[in-house]
């Protein structure tokens, strides 16, 4: 049998041809994803530079000044010190307990980003069960904060793990309840871009913020809550469990505990802007200005653009008043922040739900 030689030429350029583009075709997927992570390292070092400066503010300090222009590298710098410090692993604690709970914690919040809209055009998934998927996501991390606790063989880790599993149990079923809220009455879906799309018809007075005024306000308190800021840092009160879960805890280990913390605030106030803010769309009514709604059919780029800006711009406003919060409210003791979610946040919202789904019923 004669094999012609252009035959075997053609078949190894074809084979060669369809390598390169399923190569081209995972790097294309990998784009998008690699593009968020980039977005979220620079967005939380942005976060911390920002509570330096404003919590140097409220106390008449001067802040970070050395590290870069206005010290914005000093996030950076503090960053490669915990790179290049020693890990230390507890004697007689539970070692792979131990090295996996950070990775937990930080891998569970970095996921809830992927269904969060930045602009119309500019989602990771877009998917119908969106907002659930982050609480689904976000109940993962205390597991991780408690397998720390535990494996660290430190009753004050342990305790402090404890503390977090309440804590967040406590709090994530009024937050549930304030989305389902959402979902049945506003938006009759669970999708994020359906809910931001929901709130662009009339502007400033289309946002959530209006129709669920109470549910906005538990929202903000269980998300602060989540995010273990003052006044609900319990699980890792300094003062009184030495700095709780994180106590055996150092070097790069210690900073994904860190990057965690600012992880989970960034995206709760990405959360908060998506579902009562109104997201990407802009602020002013239409019967006002309705030039400025033409801008997303100017061009797909420059809509997108602005759409990102609007959301950060609303994102930042939120985390300034977490932020200033932190550094103004005293800490709550353990029985009046698991009395204040079980008793009064958590009826609360209820009572939200049943007044939400009331007025559903007599509107049909």
């Amino acid at each position: 049998m004669i094999i012609d030689t252009t035959e075997v030429q053609d078949i190894n350029a074809f084979s060669r041809l369809e390598s390169f583009k399923e190569f081209y075709g995972i790097i294309w997927m990998l784009v998008p994803i690699l593009s968020l992570i980039l977005g979220i390292t620079i967005g939380v070092l942005v976060i911390v530079w920002l509570e330096r400066e404003i919590s140097a503010g409220i106390q008449q300090r001067i802040g970070p000044e050395y590290a870069g222009p206005l010290g914005i590298l000093q996030a950076l710098a503090d960053g490669t010190k915990l790179i290049f410090k020693e890990n230390i692993l507890p004697s007689r604690g539970d070692t792979r307990l131990f090295s996996i709970g950070p990775s937990i914690a930080v891998i569970s919040i970095l996921l809830s980003y992927s269904v969060i809209p930045f602009s119309n055009h500019l989602v990771l998934s877009d998917l119908n069960i969106g907002v659930f998927l982050w609480i689904a996501i976000s109940s993962i991390a205390p597991i991780g904060l408690l397998m720390s606790g535990y494996g660290s063989n430190n009753k004050y880790s342990f305790l402090g793990g404890l503390r977090a599993a309440a804590q967040s149990i406590s709090y994530e079923i009024p937050l549930t309840l304030c989305v389902l809220s959402i979902s049945l009455r506003v938006s009759n879906s669970s999708s994020t871009v359906d809910i931001v799309e929901a709130q662009s018809k009339y502007g400033f007075w289309g946002w959530n913020l209006w129709r669920q005024p109470i549910g906005f306000l538990v929202f903000l308190i269980s998300s602060l809550a989540e995010c273990e800021r003052l006044p609900f840092d319990l699980p890792e009160a300094e003062e009184e469990l030495v700095a709780g879960y994180q106590t055996e805890y150092s070097g790069i280990k210690f900073g994904l505990f860190y990057v965690a913390s600012y992880l989970n605030l960034l995206v709760s106030s990405l959360f908060v802007t998506v579902l009562y803010l109104g997201g990407w769309n802009i602020s002013i009514p239409y019967i006002f200005v309705p030039e400025l709604f033409e801008i997303n059919k100017v061009g797909r780029v420059f809509g997108t653009t602005i759409g990102i800006f609007i959301t950060l711009a609303k994102t930042y406003l939120f985390l300034f008043i977490s932020i200033t919060t932190r550094w103004t409210l005293p800490r709550l003791r353990m029985d009046q922040l698991l009395n204040l979610g079980w008793k009064f946040l958590l009826p609360l919202s209820l009572g939200n739900l049943l007044l939400t789904t009331s007025s559903q019923l007599l509107s049909l």
